[in-house]
């Protein structure tokens, strides 16, 4: 079936099934998901959408803006809407401290990351107190955008006393793997999950629509002498995770 047969009107819009851009991109939605619109196809242009589905422009460019705002689809300019490549759903549990590269090994993702900031600076005031500095210290800081098969998952700013990570340039890939060899891996952390809605700069980072539902997560870890050993700051794509936490009754 084609994408002009999958959508006409008879088949799927009604009076009684909601505001008609709603049932356009539910319809469009089930086009994508039973793949009678393939990942990088193009959506046909917003005049031939209303001629076949017999609904105005103003219509169809809301429900494409739906599907735009969800990541279903992007808008190349000049080019059209073209339909995104599927993000695979990451399921990671909030029992065990663990990082990004051993997260994604697990389920056999190769990781790579692209550097934004790497070095020593003076600590913001929300590093000085979150990691008991006193006055005159610097913080490793390391920034970076995540990468999970060759998709772009998350980006993430980690901060660390000096006297725990000396060389930030040293972190080629699991900050983890580095603090273990050094004897200062983090045994515990407290986690601060927000759902947001991403602004333009961090949007484009993860390569998607600005206003794209996003996770803000805040981590503050601990060595195993109750000392706070990292203060790390990262946003999550809303589309690529879910958090899952095993809870027990009790008593």
């Amino acid at each position: 079936m084609d994408i002009a047969d999958f959508l006409r009107p008879e088949a799927w819009l009604s009076r009684s099934a909601g505001p008609r851009y709603v049932q356009l991109r539910r319809r469009l939605e089930a086009g994508i998901e039973e793949g009678i619109l393939a990942p990088n196809s193009s959506l046909p242009p917003e005049r031939e959408l209303a001629e076949i589905t017999d609904l105005s422009r103003v219509t169809v460019r809301k429900a494409i803006q739906e599907l735009v705002r969800e990541g279903a689809v992007e808008q190349r300019q000049g080019s059209g809407t073209f339909v995104r490549e599927p993000i695979p759903r990451v399921e990671q549990s909030l029992s065990h401290l663990t990082s990004f590269t051993e997260d994604m090994q697990r389920r056999g993702l190769q990781t790579t990351s692209k550097w934004l900031e790497r070095g020593i600076f003076m600590p913001s005031p929300d590093e000085v107190v979150a990691l008991g500095l006193a006055a005159g210290d610097q913080v490793s800081r390391i920034y970076r955008l995540r990468e999970a098969g060759g998709q772009p998952m998350a980006l993430e700013r980690a901060a660390l006393p000096l006297d725990i990570l000396s060389n930030p340039t040293a972190v080629t890939t699991s900050l983890y793997e580095l603090l273990e060899q050094s004897g200062v891996r983090p045994v515990r952390a407290v986690q601060k999950i927000s759902a947001i809605n991403l602004e333009a700069e961090d949007a484009e980072l993860l390569n998607v629509a600005e206003g794209t539902a996003g996770l803000r997560i805040q981590r503050t870890s601990y060595l195993q002498s109750g000392r706070v050993a990292e203060l790390t700051r990262s946003i999550y794509r809303g589309d690529a995770y879910d958090f899952v936490a095993e809870l027990r009754l009790s008593h």
